[in-house]
């Protein structure tokens, strides 16, 4: 009687003897024959010890003429690759010493009926998911099918209320990417999983996450987008579908992995995933030194390159010198990912604490251009969050950016921080024009770069350019909230109301306290509709409390309305404000011009400008500034930030 065939299954895996498959929550994997002919053995002995003399005889048979311990050796080694199984204890697979191995987790066995391995048989991948399901319901986003590897970590109450929060609102958001570029393959790196049990390395592994995205972005732009780190972050500890997060970001490929750093090795794993028919193309696992990191990354790099170009013969190779020169000391660099870290929080602490951990990378190498990148995207972004004065923060940021050209003048990074401390604190257009344009031509792959190039466009009224930047940076930062808020501030202040609303309606299904979509107030007043504008600008004093900002509004939109004493209550709580230095003259500069008190407009916009305020870049486009237009103070103002031609 033939023997019925059977399926063996533990955590996310599928091992299918008849087959000789292994599948990863549906993904069939690559694995050579012996290899697999292990895990079968070891599947099946139900958790206890098979020698090396078991498989040797099971496998090669007792008079095997290969190099036995070698093969077998390479078969374990292939396998940790596989599961991602990183450590000699195992996650999967345990060594015991001078015996043999075990599985060291539960392995179910399922029969399987004839009519069911048939099916089975008929439908052994999931690529028809991807190419026919329609796009996920708005109500809800399924849960990622395949399993990551579990995070030991835990993050304060706070951050998980606020992820859960976010999370549950991104799923309004996260079905209106941009649409991908048909003539370029796109890759997504998704979050390299923190293996360490420490959660203060988890500047480590999101740092390597970065890198590796900056690494292949750099291979050959024309041919291959890669996403930025700001989208793929949202799925770090997701475990939505590989097929929703294709379609979520408008990608082909993934490449996903994890970091175990001890104090004497760093253990990385990856492997590549074609999400068209959903297999494994590429997969390796690295032991390095922990000074070896940036190697590591150059030699992985390298490696997708070739592994690409069987999808992409047109992908140029990259050099491991090529990938990452200079390099600098191990510990700058540590120091540098810590910097990022806390940088990319955007929050007044995380730029402050960022700023201590670049200055600390460049006192430990002097020679680190990237870490003056760094310092000088810090200050530029500090003095708009905390609404200090630019003058306080903008000179800082400009002599770190020279001081990182100066040093490496093939940093787009470098190009792009110029650009904006020029533009929004020296007026100089030209300038800033030619340095944005040369960061995209260094990398055309750094979503930043297209992004505040467009907005650059926008703030000169050429808002066609402006709104195909934005959807270049869209396509490579798909999931962003300030990408895709800007995207509608374009529509704002292109007088393009209708299309700008729906814009900022997405970004606060999202998040409802994000700043940069109050703007929608502002287009529902140009339009008139001041009832549906304070019923937003409830909702939004209501998530971010009574903010400056909120008195502001307030005032504009009872002004507009010719309720004057509702305008004046919330002024005369501004003026008390700006008494004790609370809030500056872009804040209260909207209440006047809803009164229509144009002399104590023009004085703040004034003050505005005797502080570097980047609320003048707007003067050329901003709607509510139109009853101003036509004064002789107004058009002085225009010339005095070449904002007149």
């Amino acid at each position: 009687m033939a023997t019925e065939p059977k399926i063996y299954r533990f955590g996310a895996f599928e091992l299918r003897p008849a087959t000789r498959e292994l599948y990863k929550s549906g993904i069939k994997l690559k694995l050579r024959p012996q290899a697999f002919q292990v895990l079968e053995v070891l599947a099946r002995s139900g958790g206890q010890i098979v020698s090396r003399d078991q498989l040797r005889e099971l496998l090669w048979g007792p008079e095997t003429f290969v190099d036995f311990d070698q093969s077998l050796n390479t078969c374990i080694r292939e396998l940790r690759a596989v599961l991602n199984d990183t450590t000699r204890s195992g996650r999967y697979i345990e060594t015991v010493p001078k015996l043999g191995y075990r599985m060291v987790v539960p392995v179910e066995c399922e029969i399987v009926t004839e009519a069911k391995h048939s099916s089975i048989d008929s439908k052994p991948r999931i690529e028809s998911e991807w190419e026919t399901l329609p796009p996920p319901a708005m109500s809800a986003v399924p849960r990622r099918t395949r399993r990551r590897v579990h995070w030991p970590i835990a993050l304060t109450a706070a951050v998980l209320l606020a992820c859960a929060i976010v999370y549950v609102r991104w799923t309004a958001f996260r079905h209106y990417p941009a649409q991908a570029s048909r003539t370029r393959v796109m890759l997504a790196v998704l979050p390299f999983d923190n293996l360490t049990g420490d959660s203060e390395q988890d500047y480590f592994s999101d740092g390597l996450t970065e890198e590796v995205i900056t690494q292949l972005g750099s291979l050959d732009p024309q041919r291959l987008g890669v996403i930025a780190r700001t989208s793929v972050m949202h799925y770090k500890q997701s475990t939505a579908p590989l097929s929703q997060v294709g379609r979520e970001l408008g990608v082909q490929y993934v490449l996903e992995g994890s970091v175990r750093r001890e104090a004497n090795r760093l253990l990385v794993t990856a492997q590549l995933i074609q999400l068209k028919d959903q297999t494994q193309l590429w997969s390796r696992e690295y032991e390095r030194e922990p000074s070896g990191v940036l190697t590591l990354q150059a030699e992985m790099a390298h490696e997708m390159s070739d592994e690409m170009q069987g999808a992409l013969p047109d992908v140029r190779p990259v050099s491991a010198a090529e990938a990452y020169s200079p390099k600098p000391t191990t510990e700058a660099y540590d120091l540098y990912l810590k910097g990022e870290f806390f940088w990319n929080k955007r929050t007044v602490r995380g730029f402050q604490q960022a700023i201590e951990y670049f200055q600390q990378a460049i006192d430990k190498d002097p020679q680190y251009a990237r870490a003056y990148v760094g310092l000088a995207d810090s200050y530029a972004l500090l003095g708009e969050y905390s609404a200090a004065p630019e003058t306080e923060f903008m000179p800082k940021a400009r002599e770190a950016a020279l001081h990182a050209l100066r040093l490496d003048d093939s940093l787009p990074e470098a190009h792009t921080a110029l650009a904006l401390v020029v533009q929004n604190y020296d007026w100089d257009w030209e300038t800033s024009d030619r340095e944005f344009r040369r960061a995209i031509e260094l990398n055309p792959n750094y979503a930043t770069a297209h992004h505040w190039y467009a907005e650059h466009l926008m703030w000169e009224g050429r808002f066609d350019e402006a709104l195909a930047e934005s959807e270049r940076a869209r396509e490579l930062d798909p999931l962003s909230l300030i990408i895709a808020a800007d995207n509608g501030a374009i529509l704002y202040y292109a007088r393009q109301y209708d299309r700008a609303i729906a814009q900022f309606q997405k970004v606060l299904a999202m998040d409802p306290s994000f700043p940069r979509a109050y703007l929608i107030v502002n287009a529902y007043a140009q339009q008139g509709r001041y009832a549906d504008a304070l019923a937003n600008l409830g909702n939004i004093s209501h998530v971010s409390g009574e903010q400056p900002f909120v008195f502001s509004e307030r005032a504009f939109l009872y002004g507009r309305l010719g309720n004057v004493e509702q305008a004046h209550v919330a002024l005369r709580q501004l003026e008390q404000m700006r008494a004790r230095n609370q809030v500056d003259a872009e804040t209260i500069l909207l209440a006047y011009m809803g009164l229509g008190d144009k002399e104590h407009a023009l004085e703040c916009l004034g003050d505005a400008y005797a502080q570097h305020s980047t609320t003048i870049s707007a003067l050329k486009v901003e709607p509510a500034y139109d009853p101003l237009r036509g004064d002789p103070r107004f058009q002085d103002l225009l010339h005095r930030v070449n904002l007149d031609r």
